[in-house]
């Protein structure tokens, strides 16, 4: 049996490994040029958000034919989705469009909240306006709805982190009944749906999506209490949840009718123990859940979270061709090298000699999967790690 990592918050064993995902879920300022409008946008609700701009179409969803070799999909995920002035989000904006790559974003509700209004927010078995993440700055929350609506515009995702971030003691979402994940998402569906009236921003552009048919997705908090949270999005009408830990390189499929979407392990360059997908599961075990190590290891970590995010793509795109899944958060953790890490693995995967490798958000994955046939996608789930792909096998 293949052996997960075991320091900092890993040390669950197979299937269990995940404990992850501290505040650091912001990011900065100079932004990309914004996208131009093609089309008067037309309000909803107060304006905070709209419809009626245009973007680029989603990709058409081909179906396999039996017999017929998969695309190797990659998607690139980002908790939090804050900005709080580092530039972390425009670059990674800009990354995919020299690229060719759509993205998800997990924005976190309470980023489009003021702290003034922190007690609009009445957190599950928390303290009314109580947050474990920060509440940004006004300036911050202007960069963050801009940097969002750039993102749609350009052909993003936008999914949900929902919002106080609770992953410890009586209050952690691990503890939350299914009403009381519906009453999570109620609220930062409203946060995001009417940051106008709660904030009074009249020098920002609405969002421009209806983020009621928008939200199909999202991940929960240190990737804790997915089977309680299920039946509230399957009512939801989502279709799918990424908030599994400690999943396998295989074809996913579907947990109470919603598709499952885990972290996976992968390969850990030096070790015979496998990481997970994130680059905080990384650091925890480069730096014992440190985010502000001794300089002088950072050109070596570095190196090594670079390749173990392509160890990861290598064994699925030669094998069995598993979708690779990989979370992040605009952070700045020792010395900002996760996020040159992804950069650079980002490039390596969209090398142009690779024409069958798809950088895609979970939406767009989401729709290529709902298209096949269902006899073809189970022959895929019969792959396993590393099992290579054969026409006449599978």
């Amino acid at each position: 049996m293949r052996e997960v990592s075991r320091r900092g918050i890993l040390g669950l064993g197979m299937g269990a490994a995940a404990s992850l995902a501290v505040a650091g879920c912001s990011s900065g300022s100079g932004s990309p040029k914004p996208a131009k409008k093609t089309a008067q946008a037309k309000p909803i609700g107060d304006g905070s958000t709209s419809h009626g701009e245009q973007r680029p179409a989603d990709p058409k969803p081909e179906r396999l034919a039996p017999g017929q070799k998969p695309p190797q999909f990659v998607v690139f995920s980002w908790d939090g989705a804050g900005e709080v002035g580092n530039g972390l989000f425009p670059r990674f904006r800009r990354l995919a469009k020299d690229h060719g790559a759509t993205m998800t974003f997990f924005l976190s509700g309470i980023y489009c909240l003021p702290e003034s209004k922190k007690s609009l927010y009445r957190p599950p078995n928390n303290a009314v306006g109580a947050s474990d993440i920060g509440y940004l700055t006004d300036e911050h929350i202007k960069e963050t709805l801009r940097n969002v609506r750039e993102a749609w515009l350009e052909g993003h995702e936008i999914g949900t982190h929902f919002n106080g971030h609770f992953c410890s003691g009586s209050g952690s979402v691990e503890n939350w009944t299914s009403a009381q994940w519906k009453s999570e998402i109620d609220q930062a569906m409203s946060f995001v749906t009417e940051w106008r009236t709660n904030t009074r921003f009249t020098d920002v552009d609405p969002l421009p999506f209806d983020y009621h048919k928008e939200l199909i997705g999202g991940r929960t908090p240190c990737l804790k209490g997915q089977t309680n949270l299920l039946p509230t999005a399957r009512e939801l009408g989502w279709r799918y949840d990424a908030s599994s830990p400690g999943g396998l390189q295989v074809w996913p499929s579907k947990k109470q009718g919603v598709w499952d979407f885990p972290l996976q392990q992968i390969p850990f360059p030096g070790h015979t123990f496998e990481v997970l997908s994130m680059d905080y599961n990384i650091l925890a075990n480069q730096s014992q859940n440190s985010t502000n190590a001794p300089p002088a290891n950072y050109p070596g970590w570095r190196k090594q979270a670079t390749e173990a995010y392509i160890a990861g793509f290598k064994r699925a795109y030669e094998t069995n061709r598993a979708p690779f899944f990989i979370g992040n958060h605009f952070e700045q953790w020792n010395g900002g090298i996760y996020m040159d890490a992804v950069e650079e693995a980002l490039k390596h995967m969209a090398d142009e000699k690779r024409k069958d490798v798809r950088l895609v958000s979970f939406k767009q994955f989401t729709d290529w999967m709902d298209a096949q046939d269902p006899a073809v996608l189970a022959d895929l789930r019969g792959l396993g790690v590393g099992q290579a792909w054969s026409a006449s096998g599978h």
